[in-house]
């Protein structure tokens, strides 16, 4: 449909959309009241189809990995980084014209006490807070500094088409050295803060020198668990581009080594990696304590529906067991059986890093304690992503989550707080787990949770899991009904327990 020719206003509901083209770009319209916005019809995130979404007030939302954009301006929240496209419309007689793409200036200059931002981590939440200062018309100094030796990457991607070969390392990077320069943000890779002077808001780096700042955000996320049995030293973790590529390198040797893997974790991790190793046909076996693969988290139903998606595509499971010992080309288990193991990689747990924190005195319980504007028990210092424990306002409970969506949007709000804006944080949490051809979408904290109510069928692709404490739901997971989970994340976030059942009555 060529949107510049015209449509009546009337064809498009309230709230509703149309797709369309504006010359050789697809776009979507979208109706909010008397006002049709004009807009790019793909995420910028991995080109979901935003038609296929919804529309929240005066943004659309992306059905696949939940990302949202403004439709005045097409500025993006996580997990996308770059805006989508905005087209001038016009309505004469009753009708609606898409005319030319519009140029949307840079945000004036804000006005702030604050001149200089220190970023500790450079992964998703410390990079969405730095754009976002920036977006947000931030011209003082914005300091970056990350443990990593490479920009910022896409940390979900190691787990998943990264590691099974589908994505080239070219689209790991979430920006290069380029972007920061042009964005006058100083990026400090390899570098380490080891200190912090809550007062002076000093940071004390791992060469000795020493930065001050007028706010800080502490970003640093998590590290994986290591396990201790003898011989532990031969298992690999998956945290960074190196851990993946380590791991990688290991399925491609030319010789039988390197074709028989042992994952050690139940986890989302674990299963991943698993997915992901099998699509480079290594043969895989899963070990882990749990009688139900993500059965604490996920419930027994979505455990075991996930563990015979998996045995489906020839992954054994050894549950119920932990290794005793690893030995050479194979790893005993506490049952006393041997596993073949040319290669291990543990998936079994991360912890916050939050030893800076607690030893500047800020307070740390599970994590770094926030407040809803994201900010420690210290003034002008933020904490957001993996390490931040901060109040959620759906469930009423302090959580802490080590998502990768969570934690971009954290980003942006500690950002704008840093900025003075005032803004709580009431985005629900949100993440996606692929295996194989089925991807989960779960939105909200489900910790607690005494009941699991299944809606849909698990054979058809198309399930929902409710997790409920008592009467209330916690938390939902989704397979193949994607706008119902969006539907379900904008309810929680306006706190309407009426709008979450309706969508699941619907289901």
């Amino acid at each position: 449909m060529d949107l510049t020719s015209g449509i009546a206003i009337d064809d498009i509901a309230d709230g509703g959309m149309l797709a369309g083209e504006v010359g050789d770009e697809k776009v979507v319209l979208v109706r909010h009241g008397n006002e049709v916005f004009a807009v790019g019809a793909e995420c910028t995130h991995y080109h979901g189809p935003l038609a296929e979404g919804i529309v929240a007030g005066e943004s659309i939302r992306c059905p696949w990995h939940h990302a949202c954009f403004d439709l005045r301006t097409g500025a993006p929240s996580s997990p996308a980084l770059n805006p989508i496209a905005v087209w001038n419309v016009e309505q004469r007689g009753g009708r609606v014209f898409v005319t030319t793409k519009r140029d949307i200036p840079p945000s004036p200059r804000v006005q702030t006490t604050v001149n200089s931002v220190g970023i500790v981590g450079a992964g998703c939440a410390g990079n969405a807070a730095a754009e976002t200062l920036r977006r947000e018309g931030f011209a003082g100094s914005i300091t970056m500094i990350g443990a990593e030796e490479t920009v910022p990457i896409d940390r979900p991607n190691l787990s998943k088409e990264y590691l099974a070969g589908s994505a080239p390392e070219e689209w790991m990077p979430l920006r290069d050295t380029d972007f920061y320069r042009a964005q006058n943000i100083d990026l400090l890779t390899g570098r380490r803060a080891m200190q912090l002077d809550a007062k002076t808001k000093t940071l004390t780096l791992d060469d000795g020198s020493k930065r001050s700042f007028d706010a800080i955000l502490i970003a640093t996320g998590s590290e994986p668990v290591r396990l201790s049995p003898p011989g532990a030293n031969r298992v690999h973790v998956l945290r960074t581009l190196r851990d993946s590529r380590t791991i990688i390198a290991l399925t491609e040797t030319n010789t039988v080594k390197g074709k028989r893997a042992v994952v050690l974790g139940a986890s989302f991790i674990g299963l991943e990696v698993a997915a992901s190793l099998r699509a480079r046909e290594v043969e895989v076996t899963v070990v882990a304590p749990d009688q139900v693969p993500l059965g604490k988290t996920m419930g027994v139903e979505v455990g075991g529906f996930i563990r015979r998606l998996h045995e489906e595509h020839g992954v054994r499971f050894r549950l119920g067991t932990t290794v005793a010992t690893f030995e050479g080309d194979r790893v005993i288990l506490a049952t006393g059986e041997p596993i073949a193991a040319d290669f291990i990689v543990a998936g079994v747990g991360v912890r916050p890093r939050t030893q800076l924190a607690q030893s500047a005195g800020l307070t740390v319980d599970n994590g770094i304690v926030v407040d809803e504007f994201l900010q420690s028990s210290a003034p002008g210092i933020f904490a957001a992503g993996d390490v931040a424990h901060y109040p959620d306002p759906f469930t009423g409970n302090k959580i802490r989550v080590e998502h990768w969506v969570a934690a971009g949007r954290q980003g942006q709000t500690a950002a704008r707080n840093i900025l003075g804006r005032n803004t709580p944080h009431t985005a629900p949490p949100f993440f996606w787990s692929a295996h194989y051809d089925v991807t989960i979408a779960y939105v909200g904290h489900g910790e607690g949770f005494d009941k699991v109510a299944i809606h849909g069928s698990f054979d058809d692709r198309r399930a929902l899991a409710a997790y409920h404490a008592g009467s209330r739901i916690l938390a939902v997971a989704a397979i193949g009904l994607d706008r119902e989970s969006l539907l379900i994340e904008k309810a929680m976030e306006a706190g309407d327990r009426g709008a979450i059942d309706a969508v699941i009555k619907g289901i």
